[in-house]
């Protein structure tokens, strides 16, 4: 059963009531980011109740070492760790000597939490009886700043309501942090240094092995009924730990508060000689604006990244909550301004998946941000894997691939390979074609070719290579072959043509000859200069040619289908709907043996192919192939329900399309897997989007041009989106009578909608029933 405790909300995520037993979930659905850091949703004072303590800094982890009970050539030496950052959240209280701690009050009432997605904070409402008997409401609220990255403020008050009491608030700082996920147990971060200076404190500290310097710092300043006031305090500092106590004596009825202003300085921005001095110029600047300000400028930068990224629904508020949540969570995750840095699966809001990129970022990830920012955001998404390529050989090279072969990593901090399951690392190579595709996928769509002859032709070269050298000729078959697979389908391993790795393989090699054509062809210097540099010669283009031609793809005459791979038909194909529901999800209640044996498919496979490269086969195949898999899918990633709604509604199936899209926009909000508490499922997130702009939108690009063809579900009375494609921002909006097309920026542009051509003009609007 899912969970319903969220409240239906346009642009909030709601709780409402205290219950222990949902702080863990809560902590990962009220988490908040800023592309720099981000943290889960703790609470700022002392609870002794199960919780899920995180905070994170973008692009700083650690190589734990892997652990596995063999070893085989090839293996990754570690799997990165996103670390769990040094805490400056805390504020532990104290009402007359007894610590609030919400795990052990004699009543918490009018509890309310709220993550205010229209402006971008996150707040927290309740009234507590303590063991003492003092009555005592507090109000927080928090927010990471969009426009000073490295600073997040707390305003935290406290109002006693039966008696007079003396309130103790203790600001801290604390770098003595473990991770919830970890091998060996190992020492992540050692602390080099803590000092401290009026209302200011520092904790200087390195990670292990992998020395990234930070800074944690804080400021604090205490007020009463709203006004500062100067109060003496102590300070108890030790090896990893520093506070600051504000003892006061509060009248019945009076709010005392304290504002907290703390956050990292990194060495990966700054000099490391230098992280104090540069984290006092960071609080001189957030403390001289306020917290009040730079709550004003959060409001106004969310408000400018939503003005292009909403996506309105009218009729449907849990529709509408979902997809906002969604498009909220990829722009806490990542803003696009740091080459360096991708999105992880689970961005800032857990430690699941430790590194930082996959292959969803390329397959998901980059339509969303091409369609919702400036160009350069998806451009500097493919820059990092042109960055890697250097390691991606490496990769392959352990693994025996030579002459420039390049295999990407299934994950990845640095370009290194760091997953730790032998299925994964060495089978799952598909991730390589969703590299090439995404470079395809960002031409098609921004028009811009430069990023191939400037980088990407050498990335395309060294995937070919790959496919080139992975598959072997089989003179059973007179075709070359690709063995010993895992296909996107994770329940099935070490299997022989996986039909769409197989697929990727072949188009892989085609677009990279093409690509390669045209280069020599109108860039010749560049191509002069890739081709001296990876030594490519025409024999070497030839034998890439013949592998492409000759591959095997196999199929079912009998069903009229291609088959996920060769065994596929020896399973016994039992449908999903005939499993019962208390063996759900198979992958918490089966052994993993089972699960490999069984029909069932975690996500799309065979019909992410098709998804991919819808415009090389027909509705009516892509309809057969549906009506064979979908009925075996168990949709036990978060990856698989988005791009079943795409399918399903350019089928015209608008009952099943609309339950995936639910799905996938409340998979966390509503915990469909049960595994919330662990973290939300960032990059998915982006699939959500494309589950209306793709699917019900039906955005396409046909003959370079943009194309829709708009659906609605019945439940919903309009929906609208916006889109930058090349530098002209579209707004569609669909209503169930008709859509209407309006050109916000940019000069005319000939669209097609329902394959019919329409031409927009800037401000005016065009209707299509």
């Amino acid at each position: 059963m899912n969970q319903d405790y969220i409240k239906p909300d346009n642009w909030s995520i709601i709780e409402e009531g205290f219950d222990a037993s949902r702080v863990k979930s809560s902590e990962s659905l009220f988490s908040i980011g800023n592309g720099a850091m981000g943290q889960r949703a703790n609470f700022e004072e002392e609870y002794s109740g199960d919780t899920f303590q995180g905070s994170y800094i973008a692009g700083v982890y650690y190589p734990d070492k892997t652990r596995v009970g063999w070893w085989k050539n090839g293996y990754p030496e570690y799997f990165a760790k996103v670390l769990n950052a040094p805490n400056w959240i805390g504020i532990n209280v104290k009402i007359n000597g007894e610590s609030l701690d919400l795990n052990i009050c004699k009543s918490v009432d009018d509890f309310k939490r709220e993550l205010n997605m229209k402006e971008g904070w996150l707040s927290r409402y309740f009234k507590a009886t303590l063991l003492n008997d003092i009555q005592v409401e507090v109000f927080v609220k928090r927010f990471l700043s969009l426009d000073l990255d490295e600073i997040g403020a707390i305003n935290y008050e406290i109002t006693p309501l039966n008696s007079d009491a003396e309130i103790i608030f203790q600001p801290y700082l604390d770098s003595g942090i473990t991770n919830e996920d970890t091998n060996w147990d190992d020492k992540f971060w050692d602390t080099t240094g803590i000092s401290h200076k009026n209302n200011q404190a520092f904790i200087e500290a390195k990670t292990m092995k992998t020395d990234f310097h930070t800074c944690t710092f804080m400021e604090s300043k205490v007020y009463i009924s709203g006004k500062p006031i100067l109060v003496e305090h102590n300070t108890k500092a030790d090896s990893n730990h520093v506070s600051f106590s504000y003892a006061y004596p509060v009248k019945k009825g009076e709010t005392y508060s304290v504002q907290k202003f703390g956050g990292y300085i990194v060495d990966r921005n700054h000099n490391k000689s230098q992280l104090v001095k540069v984290a006092k110029q960071v609080l001189k600047t957030a403390t001289e604006k306020g917290f009040n300000q730079l709550l004003e400028d959060q409001k106004n930068a969310w408000i400018t990244i939503w003005k292009m990224a909403d996506i309105t629904i009218e009729g449907d508020v849990k529709a509408q909550q979902g997809i906002r949540f969604n498009i909220f969570q990829l722009n806490q995750t990542y803003l696009g301004k740091d080459s360096k840095l991708n999105i992880g699966p689970k961005g800032f809001t857990g430690e699941k998946y430790g590194g930082s990129t996959y292959w969803d970022t390329e397959a998901y990830c980059i339509p969303f941000y091409m369609a919702t920012k400036d160009q350069k955001v998806a451009r500097t998404l493919l820059e990092y894997r042109y960055h890697h390529l250097d390691k991606a050989i490496e990769n392959a090279g352990k693994l025996g691939f030579k002459n420039g072969a390049a295999l990407y990593p299934m994950v990845t901090m640095n370009g290194e390979e760091c997953h730790n399951e032998w299925e994964i690392t060495f089978e799952e190579i598909h991730r390589n074609g969703a590299i090439a595709f995404a470079i395809y996928n960002y031409h098609r769509y921004t028009g811009d070719y430069s990023y191939i002859p400037e980088k990407g032709l050498e990335v395309l070269i060294g995937i070919a290579r790959f496919w080139q050298q992975r598959a072997n000729f089989s003179s059973d078959k007179n075709k070359y072959v690709i063995l010993g697979v895992t296909g996107p389908n994770e329940y099935e391993n070490n299997v022989n043509n996986n039909w769409y790795t197989n697929y990727l393989a072949k188009w892989c090699l085609d677009y990279t000859l093409d690509q390669i054509e045209k280069v020599e062809s109108e860039f010749a210097s560049d191509f002069l200069r890739i081709a001296k540099k990876v030594k490519l010669s025409k024999k070497e283009l030839a034998l890439w040619k013949t592998v492409a031609d000759n591959m095997y793809f196999p199929y079912s005459e009998k069903h009229q289908v291609y088959l996920q791979q060769d065994g596929f038909l020896d399973k016994e194909l039992i449908s999903v709907e005939d499993l019962p529901k208390s063996e759900r999800p198979i992958n918490q209640k089966w052994s993993w043996d089972r699960i490999l044996r069984s029909p069932y498919i975690k996500q799309a496979d065979i019909l992410q192919g098709f998804y991919f490269f819808e415009d090389q086969f027909s509705d009516e195949a892509l309809e057969r192939h549906f009506d064979f898999y979908e009925p075996l899918t168990v949709h036990e990633s978060s990856l698989s329900p988005c791009v079943h709604s795409i399918q399903a509604a350019k089928l015209d199936r608008m009952e099943q399309a609309y339950a995936f899209y639910l799905q996938t926009s409340r998979l966390d909000l509503d915990d469909y897997n049960h595994e919330v508490h662990e973290g939300l499922h960032i990059t998915s997130m982006a699939g959500t989007w494309m589950s209306i702009v793709e699917g019900f939108g039906g955005m396409r690009i046909k003959d370079n041009k943009l194309s829709f063809n708009p659906k609605i579900p019945k439940q919903w009375k309009e929906y609208s989106f916006k889109v930058n494609f090349r530098n002209h921002i579209i707004k569609v909006n669909v209503t169930q009578k008709q859509t209407n097309f309006e050109m916000i920026y940019g000069e005319n542009l000939e669209i097609l909608v329902n394959k019919k051509s329409l031409l927009l003009k800037n401000n005016v609007l065009k209707a299509v029933s």
